[in-house]
């Protein structure tokens, strides 16, 4: 079975202009595509097929091969299929220029399996991803029926949880393997509305009747359609956490546990005529209680210092729960989980010094002030733009409440 990988490169990006030269690393985004594909074995070639004689030229400079196809084009397909007229082979692969972390064995898997079924006319990838993710338009959720027959693409979570039933969402990789025969028909089939309205291109040969495979694979790396997607695999390639990995566990936050000195206040003691010390909280974290009861999260204090000021402040607050005066945190974070029914994976911990980081460990996810000591901050999985006691909880409750509404 001959193969060829056809990289569609398109200049012009609504949303992300000049989107295949854009720089990962020092290395255009379409060359890293590219060097991915190479990798896959059994393909007799790769080569971009791109609308613009700089997408061209930039391959070609890194040692690559690309080739100018029509500016007319309304999909990577019909990109592909004009490549078909040029190019022989039995079987094209559609790889997304904006797929820069695609993973070569996914691929392979792919056409093994088109060369052991020869009435596989078409194949594609999916992997299973949580509600909070189904919900972005962004990302193409499919349906797989038996036998692994994909029964429709949408941009809409599908199926939907009609009165909070339990669902299975799955994330369409844009990965399509093509026998020639039927890209031949591609482009003379019609478009339907339903290829409009979503702007999905595979949802023309489903209406035509084509059967497409869909294969499972683990979670890939995510693909690049906008600044913010841009900066996410720059984030992976950087040895960081995705950007969507840490929305999704924001989503499913249902408790939110925090330090008091240096992250509720700012840290300094202040003493009245007698002895008392006191505290400076800031308002906006009152707000941040609210908005995170709202959500319906819980909110709790946990500090290895205690007083009656501070207990006054975090009621008047309307904190769920104070843990004051205690010596594990890590103790102390799991007291609170058995209080509130969660697990750790659900809980925030906010601190800024090391007596802080038991927290972290047993917390899902953690998160410093930007003035925390900087062992702290390297330990946490964000480092927030507040200092403590200028907002630090504020900032976190509008990054949970983002997250679900996202």
């Amino acid at each position: 079975m001959r193969v060829i990988i056809v990289i569609p490169a398109r200049l012009c990006s609504t949303r992300l202009p000049e989107k295949p030269l854009a720089l990962l690393e020092g290395v255009p985004l379409v060359v890293h595509t590219y060097e991915a594909a190479r990798r896959v074995p059994g393909v007799e070639r790769v080569i971009v097929a791109a609308d613009d004689v700089r997408i061209v030229d930039t391959v070609r400079g890194f040692g690559g091969d690309a080739m100018i196809t029509s500016t007319e084009h309304r999909s990577g397909t019909d990109r592909l299929a004009e490549v078909e007229r040029h190019i022989d082979a039995d079987v094209y692969v559609n790889l997304q220029c904006d797929e820069p972390l695609v993973r070569p064995g996914d691929i392979a898997m792919m056409l093994d399996a088109m060369r052991e079924n020869e009435a596989i006319a078409c194949a594609t990838l999916f992997h299973r991803i949580d509600e909070v993710e189904a919900k972005r338009p962004s990302v193409v959720k499919v349906v797989v029926g038996a036998g692994g027959a994909a029964l429709y693409f949408s941009r809409a979570p599908i199926p939907y949880p009609r009165e909070g039933l339990f669902a299975e969402y799955r994330k369409h990789v844009g990965i399509y393997a093509y026998r020639r025969d039927l890209l031949k028909r591609y482009a003379g089939l019609a478009v339907p509305m339903e290829e409009r309205a979503e702007s999905l291109e595979q949802l023309r040969l489903l209406h035509a009747g084509v059967r497409m495979h869909a294969f499972e694979v683990e979670r890939t790396g995510p693909g690049v359609d906008t600044p913010e997607d841009l900066e996410n695999v720059r984030r992976i390639l950087r040895g960081e956490a995705p950007i969507d990995e840490a929305r999704g566990a924001l989503g499913r936050v249902r408790l939110v546990i925090t330090d008091v000195d240096g992250v509720l206040t700012d840290g300094g003691l202040y003493y009245d005529a007698t002895g008392e010390s006191l505290k400076r909280f800031h308002v906006r974290d009152g707000v941040a209680v609210k908005l995170l009861h709202d959500a319906g999260i819980k909110v709790a204090a946990v500090s290895g210092r205690d007083s009656a000021a501070v207990r006054a402040r975090l009621t008047e607050l309307g904190f769920d729960k104070m843990l004051l005066g205690v010596d594990d945190k890590a103790r102390a974070c799991e007291e609170l989980f058995s209080s509130f029914g969660c697990s750790g994976a659900e809980a925030i911990f906010l601190g800024d010094d090391s007596q802080d980081l038991p927290g972290f460990e047993v917390c899902g996810l953690s998160f410093a002030p930007s003035d925390a000591h900087a062992g702290v901050r390297s330990r946490a999985t964000a480092v927030l733009d507040a200092c403590g006691g200028s907002g630090a909880l504020r900032e976190v409750a509008d990054l949970v409440c983002s997250a679900r509404r996202s």
